[in-house]
């Protein structure tokens, strides 16, 4: 994105949340104003999700009494701010992935390798009984915060400058990795070496080859032009990554049960149609690369099957480090038909 395309997004955002916080966060008509931030793009499913059902089913049901101001692509801070924001109540709604796990630890197991089937497991695992479990540990964890949904991230997959199409590939290779002990021990189990950049920095650490590549899903090296600086994606889909929807607590309490209801009904459904345009958009997305120059080189069972002897290191030490939670919650993951 240019810089001044940037700045304009920026100062847009900031004029418009002066006159919201100036009326004391009503607009003239007296209805309720929120902010919904993220840092994704608005063609990621989440994101439309967002735009086309959550902000939709919470302006028509809540009769005009709540208004949605839907802010992407970082535009009010990166994901730590945002949640810092919906923390402290100074932002009523984020999508976030997981910077609370070093606090929560079982939020690690949104990054937990291989845990799935596969995308359609994962989608029944996050929008049915588990998730409304680990929803209420949250909220304990974090009284001024409900997490009221979970979707999809992406499933992840390697990208590279250099040839990355087997397993051996990867070592001597330099991958960006999000700030995260799985992430990293995943790229140094394989051979390769990490480092955090945040994702906003990403493109530019590729384009000038701070490092050769990186791990996220297709959906996320299309909407941030990371194929225009890549060449090879391996589709090892290691991680299936979710986004969380958290609401301050201070704004949820303070709204009627009726209304109270609209804001989680309209998270649910917002969810559940992300996950459906995720599984839709695989096919699409691999495609799209395809015809930009991308070598897509699909994981086979048996490559698979060696990534997860090697990276069995990690795993181990992540069983062990959470042994309270982990093995439990593992279980029951694996047990959703």
């Amino acid at each position: 994105m240019k810089l001044s395309k940037i700045v304009a997004l920026g100062l847009a955002a900031l004029c418009v949340t002066a006159t919201v916080f100036a009326n004391g966060g009503k607009q003239a008509d007296g209805a309720n104003t929120i902010k919904v931030v993220d840092n994704w793009s608005e063609t990621h499913p989440m994101a439309a999700a967002i735009d086309n059902i959550f902000k939709a089913e919470v302006e028509k049901n809540s009769g005009g009494k709540i208004k949605v101001e839907v802010y992407h692509s970082g535009t009010l801070g990166n994901e730590a701010d945002l949640w810092n924001g919906v923390r402290n109540g100074t932002i009523e709604v984020a999508i976030v992935g997981t910077p609370m796990n070093q606090e929560f630890p079982v939020m690690l197991i949104s990054d937990w390798p291989f845990l799935y089937r596969n995308i359609e497991h994962a989608k029944k695992v996050w929008t049915g009984p588990i998730a409304e479990g680990v929803n209420a540990q949250f909220h304990e964890k974090f009284p001024t915060v409900y997490l009221i949904g979970w979707g999809p991230n992406s499933a992840r997959t390697f990208t590279s400058n250099k040839k990355l199409t087997t397993v051996d590939d990867f070592r001597g290779q330099k991958f960006r990795m999000p700030g995260n002990p799985i992430h990293v021990g995943i790229a140094e189990n394989l051979g390769a070496s990490a480092q955090v950049i945040p994702l906003g920095e990403l493109f530019s650490a590729l384009e000038t080859g701070v490092v050769d590549g990186q791990d996220n899903g297709m959906v996320t090296v299309i909407s941030e032009h990371l194929y225009e600086v890549q060449k090879y994606l391996y589709e090892t889909n290691h991680i299936v990554a979710t986004l969380e929807i958290v609401v301050s607590a201070k704004f949820l309490d303070g709204l009627t049960e009726d209304l109270q209801k609209v804001v989680r009904d309209a998270a649910k459904k917002a969810s559940e149609k992300a996950w459906d345009d995720y599984i839709v958009s695989l096919d699409n997305d691999r495609k799209f690369l395809q015809s930009k120059g991308i070598t897509v080189t699909p994981c086979t069972t048996a490559d698979q099957e060696r990534i997860i002897t090697m990276i069995k290191p990690l795993t181990d030490k992540l069983l062990s480090d959470n042994a309270s939670w982990a093995p439990a919650l593992i279980e029951k993951v694996k047990a959703v038909k």
